[in-house]
Formats: structure tokens, C-alpha cells, sequence
């Protein structure tokens, strides 16, 4: 099969197409015939140096859209034929960014009828980060109010819909050019994080979903437009220290750190939504697999709206 490899960390050029025999399933594992396969922010940085997926040679891409090839012993929800998303067990389960990858069986679901396989591909990792922080984590509610950092970005602009489909009153940043985006999601007030101090022009907020503090200074801000008892979700791996934790608790703000897991439940609960037509992948750009290394240069650029998605032969329509 063919599949995007790096050999050492570096710019995009690092990324090689490469020739390697076919995986095999294990016990309670699919073979995927892989169509299509999102592209996040974890795999550059992840190609840039070691972050959460450790070890060389390594094959990035924890999203999935595909066809089951064949199935290993004990699995008993798919069969050959079938076809199916999901996302790689988050960080070790990688390696989307080829032709066939493997996988355990209950991290997927099968792919609704309406959508194609690029959709499916943008779905996995952002939906599912969106959907742990604001409905596992944050448990929003009707009528609540909801901050959404990077609101046109890829869990962004999944996390405003998600948080529509529960009936919250969501407010996005992003920059001018996008606000006529953000109101075709649903988004009820646009900030222009450009122009506008979003401490000084929201507050009462009951909870932010924040993909971009990355410090303590940063998390001050967002932790000022929230309500006693509100609740702030980062989904950044930074560390936060004990001082902080304790101050941001003594103002009776909830502060919870997300990594995003492999879950079944939630998938289906994603799948759900696309078919009510309540949750869509805004795709910005595709490229075949082989133009891996042209799909993380256009994601560093940092000024994509939704997600970036590599291709196999027969992805068909998003």
C-alpha cells in the first residue's frame, strides 16, 4: 500500500510517499479500505517535533473514512463491504495517512448514507473533541451561553453547531471576514477578535471552549467573561499549575483540560446529528494523498475556515 511517512520531524517536505506491505487485523480489529482522512493541527505539530505520538518512522492521521476490507476475530459490527469513520484511539492509534489502515472496531461507526467520504474524513477527531468538551465535559444546556474560540476553525465551527443542535446561545470570535460564515452555522453574536477586546464585550458566559490559550495570561481572559459556577474547557495539552488551578477553584469556575478519546458512543451521537442535517464538515481544501506535505503547509497558514482532508482514489463527493 501506498502511505505518507516521515523518517525525521521537520518542515512539511519531511512527508514521503512510501511503499509498505498491508496491514492485517488484529483480534477485535477492521482493515480499512481508507477514502479519505482529515488532516488536524495535531499532525503538524506532531511532524514538526514529538508531541503526543512518539517514535520514528511514523504515519500520521488519526481520521478515517473508508470501506472495511476484512475484519479480526471477534468483531461482530462490521462486515467486508461496510462503510464506516471513526478516529484512531487518540494519541497511539496513528496512522490514517495511507491507503489501509487498521483499527479496533468500536472506535467506529458506519458512515451515514447522505454524506460522502471527504465529509465523513473532516468529522472524526474535531467533531468528537467539540462534542466531549461541550457535551460530556460542559453538559450544556438549553438557553445557556456559549463561547467558541476560533469559531470558523475545525472543532470551531463543529462546536458551534453542536452547541445549536442543544439549544445554546453561542457567541464566536473570529476575524470580520468570517462572520457571514459563522452566521450561516447558527452563531447568534460574531466577535471580531481583530477589533474588539471580547472581555469587554461579552460577559455571563457559561461556558468557553478555548482551542487557543496556550498560558496563563491567555486563560485570564477567558476566565473573566465567565459566571460564578461557569466552566472553561481548554483542549490544548499545556500544563497548568497548581496555583492557577486553586485560584481559578476560589472563583468558583470549573477548569477542565481535554484530550480527545476514541469513543463509539460519541461517534454515533455524530452521526446522528449529520443525518438530522444538524452538524456539516465546512471542507476548505482537498488533496490527494500524495500531496500530504501541500495539505500541512495550507494548515499552518492558520487562516483555513473548517478542515483540510487527504483523498484516496474512489473518496467520491464530499
Amino acid at each position: 500500500m501506498r502511505a505518507i511517512r516521515q523518517d525525521t520531524h521537520g518542515s512539511p517536505e519531511v512527508l514521503k510517499e512510501v511503499e509498505l506491505p498491508r496491514p492485517e487485523p488484529g483480534l477485535s480489529e477492521i482493515l480499512i479500505a481508507v477514502r479519505a482522512a482529515g488532516v488536524n493541527p495535531t499532525d503538524w505539530w506532531n511532524r514538526a517535533q514529538p508531541m503526543t505520538a512518539n517514535g520514528l518512522p511514523l504515519i500520521l492521521g488519526w481520521d478515517v473514512s473508508g470501506v472495511v476490507e476484512a475484519v479480526g476475530i471477534g468483531v461482530t459490527l462490521f462486515k467486508p463491504g461496510d462503510e464506516v469513520f471513526g478516529m484512531l484511539p487518540y494519541p497511539h492509534g496513528v496512522g490514517s495517512h495511507a491507503e489501509y489502515v487498521t483499527g479496533p472496531a468500536r472506535a467506529f461507526v458506519h458512515k451515514p448514507t447522505g454524506i460522502g467520504h471527504v465529509q465523513a474524513g473532516a468529522l472524526p477527531l474535531a467533531a468528537l473533541t467539540a462534542y466531549q468538551a461541550l457535551v460530556d465535559t460542559a453538559d450544556i444546556q438549553p438557553g445557556q451561553r456559549v463561547l467558541v474560540h476560533a469559531a470558523a476553525g475545525g472543532v470551531g465551527h463543529l462546536a458551534v453547531q453542536i452547541a445549536k443542535s442543544r439549544g445554546a446561545y453561542v457567541i464566536g470570535t473570529a476575524s470580520a471576514a468570517k462572520h457571514d460564515f459563522l452566521r450561516s452555522l447558527g452563531v447568534d453574536e460574531a466577535i471580531d477578535y481583530q477589533a474588539v477586546d471580547f472581555t469587554e464585550a461579552v460577559k455571563d458566559i457559561d461556558v468557553v471552549l478555548d482551542p487557543i490559550s496556550r498560558d496563563t495570561a491567555a486563560r485570564a481572559r477567558s476566565l473573566a467573561v465567565l459566571r460564578p459556577g461557569g466552566t472553561l474547557v481548554s483542549i490544548l495539552p499545556f500544563p497548568i499549575d497548581a496555583a492557577e488551578l486553586a485560584d481559578i477553584a476560589a472563583r468558583g469556575i470549573r477548569f477542565e483540560s481535554l484530550l480527545v478519546e476514541a469513543d463509539r458512543a460519541g461517534m454515533q451521537a455524530i452521526a446522528d446529528l449529520v443525518e438530522t442535517g444538524a452538524l456539516r464538515a465546512h471542507i476548505e481544501a482537498t488533496f490527494p494523498l500524495a500531496e500530504a506535505a501541500k495539505a500541512h503547509a495550507l494548515g499552518e497558514t492558520g487562516r483555513t475556515t473548517g478542515k483540510i482532508v487527504l483523498t484516496v482514489e474512489g473518496a467520491g463527493k464530499a
